[in-house]
């Protein structure tokens, strides 16, 4: 006999009405069946790495037949990749489907350049070489992004005090004159920051709610935040970031940056070299806009769609890189801007590319040597564990 998502299916086919949330169900159904044949088993396939391996070649070859075509196709791909965004932003849901447009977009036009490009004789050795290093630099840095960005350790139900006992620990601490040392305060601040972490009942004082994560029963240290995707408390939350999947926080922010620059200067320096080879004889700002031969041949005008591909997704991530930066130099983070503009305790800076809470800024030599500290000493127990 049939399982009810079979028999939705069936209705469906049909021409039927479905019931409510029937849709959702057809959909799980389909993304837990298609699995491949492997030596261990058959292997369940993300849905959301699919669209990027058939869409992106087929949308590029598409628009390297015709001018218009190709304006059309690439004015379209940013506004699909945002709606999905928002898409799934609102339903809190992680995919993987950035993070494979990310990476099959970088390994495609790598191959577009060494099978178009390459060939014409106008690119030497040692350039593809250097710009080989920097793509194998900015995978390895984007590697160690996508590892631990700081998560806040979740205790056992068993390890986990009570809310009584808290209060009257909390009690005693107050007693005898321990209690400026216990909660959030206790742990040792670094730069406005406190770097351990403890437990205390959500019954505390109203000051000291506000750091309270009621979703992993635990007190925050300064400038951590609870992602609601990860479903973890994250030291020094930045954002979550679609394209690596994965929190940016204390422990990768390094990493973050550093994934970012590399994927700039790699990228800014395949445009160049591809459009030294199509286009020659002109200025690097000229080429990108006007290269009477780029449609001469479909080798060429598929190299110059793949260019202007590159140079959407290197704009996009530009301006990424830039508010980071940014950011960085006032020592404010994404998620602590969002605050500050909710509450409205922050001004708005450089034409509101960057939001000052005037928090943790300390001036630009000191927040960049407090980036650059970021996850070298491991996190100290706070006060309260010790007593």
């Amino acid at each position: 006999c049939c399982d009810s998502s079979s028999v939705n299916i069936i209705v469906w086919l049909t021409c039927k009405s479905l019931a409510p949330g029937a849709l959702e169900r057809i959909g799980d159904t389909i993304a837990d069946r298609l699995r491949v044949p492997w030596f261990s088993g058959a292997v369940k396939i993300n849905v959301s790495l699919v669209p990027p391996l058939v869409l992106l070649p087929v949308c590029l070859h598409v628009a390297a037949l015709h001018f218009l075509l190709g304006l059309i196709i690439l004015t379209s791909l940013p506004v699909v990749v945002l709606w999905y965004y928002y898409l799934t932003h609102r339903r809190k849901e992680r995919t993987l489907f950035f993070l494979s447009l990310g990476l099959f977009s970088l390994g495609y036009m790598y191959y577009v350049f060494l099978r178009e490009v390459v060939p014409r004789g106008h690119v030497e050795h040692s350039q593809v070489v250097t710009l080989t290093c920097g793509l194998i630099l900015m995978l390895a840095a984007l590697s160690r992004a996508k590892k631990d960005p700081g998560y806040l350790p979740i205790l056992a139900g068993n390890e986990r005090p009570s809310l009584q006992g808290l209060h009257n620990k909390s009690v005693r601490e107050s007693s005898s004159g321990l209690h400026g040392i216990s909660g959030a305060a206790s742990s040792r601040a670094v730069n406005g920051e406190a770097k351990g972490y403890c437990r205390m009942s959500a019954g505390q004082p109203a000051g000291v709610k506000k750091d309270w994560c009621t979703k992993c029963q635990l007190l925050r240290p300064a400038r951590a935040g609870h992602c609601r995707l990860c479903g973890r408390c994250v030291r020094r939350l930045d954002h979550h970031c679609v394209w690596i999947n994965s929190c940016v926080g204390e422990q990768n922010h390094q990493a973050f940056i550093l994934a970012l620059s590399f994927f700039m200067l790699t990228s800014v320096y395949g445009i160049i070299l591809t459009l030294h080879t199509i286009c020659r004889g002109r200025s690097l700002f000229v080429a990108l806009f006007y290269c009477p031969g780029a449609y001469s041949d479909y080798s060429s005008a598929l190299s110059f769609t793949c260019v202007w591909y590159c140079a959407i997704v290197t704009a996009s991530m530009g301006y990424i890189l830039l508010i980071q930066l940014l950011n960085i130099s006032y020592n404010v983070t994404e998620r602590e801007a969002r605050l500050a503009l909710r509450d409205n305790t922050g001004r708005r800076l450089l034409g509101g590319l960057v939001i000052d809470t005037g928090q943790y800024n300390r001036g630009l030599l000191c927040n960049w040597g407090h980036f650059l500290s970021l996850g070298s000493s491991p996190p100290q127990r706070s006060a309260e564990d010790i007593v």
